[in-house]
């Protein structure tokens, strides 16, 4: 029996914890009945021995009783045995409950660290989106703070134009808002007219670490108010263009200019006056760039759409006559610059009269063309009307002698037009002066002498 039990164990050892649990059990039962059943043979046995005499017992039943003895002894051995692996298995039962435990608790506290993460990355993403929306605060207080200092000036806007006006007529090279804006029958809107006036004054005094920036966050706050393609847009495209090319910047000019050009015909027309314009400010552009062919046609379109819509004896068709012809000139087409200066000359003696800055200007211009095809006696009569009248006007030196200027910007940017070779001056002795050089070149060219020297150069 014992070497069943024994058997029944090692079988055990290929079975699973439960299978285990349960012969074990099962085991402890045979075991306990086993013992019952010797403990009966065992009384038994006594009484049968102690029914007869010490005599009449054997050997026998003596070793009987030993062996149920030991038999009890085994079976008291494999009962205890059976307990300590009954109380193993409920020992091994509470660890694995533990165990079991502890793995939710990992799996609960795994859940609370992934939550945590979320929780965290929440955190940045609403940190990240709270410092943009403090970038985009701190962008709009400086927007309204320009729109601050823009009303600051909205407020100063008559002493400015004032201030200006003052300005102008020291240096007459640079142009007031008013003209410059009216210029081709367009008006710088409203909106726009305080910030181009700064602007035309910071230009004007060589300021264009702020003339520039102030076109920028302007067309900038256009574009978002009104979109890309209204003409207001192109009005303060035109304008940074020209300061633009103030700078000698004049690739960002012509992308400036170009793209201005394009706005306005779409949104105001093929023949607007502001076309115009900005036909004429490119076609000025080129010209210093010394592309004259690609120059002319623009020119010529600019001067057809005033034609038609100003008139034939406007002095704006004038003025476009005037840098019309400059363009001809410097591609040695005399015959046609003579009949734009004459033209010109035409215009202005009869709408703005004999003492208009603009009629020197195109006399002297045609006096120039004059020059480079050897007409010395009729630049000769020119160059003594230009001094005599200057003379009688109280005008200053004649700069460049005889060089041709363009009538510059348009549409609100800094003027390098007008009469930009007379300058006023409180000095009759300076006036002597230029009057004697310039007759003495005059006398030279009339000789003969130097002709090559005195050629004036190419303008533009």
């Amino acid at each position: 029996e014992h070497h069943r039990v024994c058997v029944r164990f090692q079988a055990a050892a290929m079975l699973s914890a439960e299978e285990i649990l349960c012969n074990t059990q099962q085991v402890i039962a045979g075991l306990e009945a086993l013992r019952g059943e010797n403990r009966s043979l065992l009384e038994s046995l006594q009484e049968a021995m102690g029914s007869r005499s010490v005599s009449e017992s054997g050997s026998v039943e003596q070793e009987k009783s030993g062996i149920i003895h030991q038999s009890l002894e085994r079976i008291e051995l494999g009962l205890s045995e059976a307990q300590v692996m009954m109380a193993l298995s409920a020992h091994l039962g509470s660890l694995e409950a533990e165990k079991q435990k502890l793995r939710a608790q990992v799996r609960r506290l795994c859940q609370e660290n992934q939550w945590l993460r979320d929780e965290l990355a929440g955190a940045q993403q609403r940190l990240q989106d709270r410092e943009q929306d403090v970038v985009t605060l701190e962008e709009q207080n400086r927007h309204l703070q320009f729109m601050s200092s823009i009303r600051k000036y909205d407020q100063d806007e008559p002493q400015l134009v004032r201030s200006y006006n003052k300005q102008k007529q020291t240096c007459p090279h640079h142009s007031s808002a008013a003209a410059a804006a009216q210029q081709g029958g367009y008006e710088i809107p409203a909106r726009l007219r305080t910030l181009h006036n700064l602007v035309i004054q910071y230009a004007s005094q060589g300021r264009y670490e702020v003339a520039v920036p102030l076109c920028k966050q302007a067309l900038e706050d256009l574009e978002k108010s009104s979109g890309h393609t209204h003409p207001d847009v192109a009005t303060m495209l035109n304008i940074l263009a020209l300061v633009y090319r103030d700078q000698n910047k004049y690739k960002e000019a012509a992308s400036l200019l170009n793209d201005a050009l394009a706005i306005r015909e779409k949104t105001l027309g093929m023949d607007h006056p502001a076309v115009a314009a900005t036909l004429n400010n490119l076609a000025v552009l080129y010209g210093k760039r010394g592309k004259y062919k690609e120059a002319e046609p623009l020119c010529k379109r600019a001067l057809e759409i005033r034609e038609k819509v100003l008139g034939i004896d406007h002095p704006d068709v004038a003025k476009q006559l005037n840098n019309l012809a400059l363009l001809c000139q410097n591609q040695g087409k005399y015959q046609e610059v003579e009949q734009y200066y004459e033209r010109a000359l035409h215009i202005y003696q009869s709408k703005l009269g004999p003492d208009d800055a603009n009629v020197a200007k195109t006399k002297n211009n045609l006096a120039s063309c004059y020059l480079k095809q050897g007409k010395y006696r009729q630049a000769e009569a020119l160059y003594k009307e230009i001094l005599t009248r200057a003379h009688e006007k109280e005008f200053g030196s004649v700069e460049g002698e005889g060089r041709p200027s363009w009538s510059g910007a348009e549409d609100g940017g800094p003027r390098q037009d007008g009469l930009s070779n007379l300058k006023r001056s409180g000095s009759f002795t300076k006036l002597r002066e230029s009057i004697r050089r310039s007759s003495e070149k005059l006398v030279r060219k009339l000789r003969g002498v130097g002709i090559e020297e005195a050629t004036p150069r190419n303008a533009g």
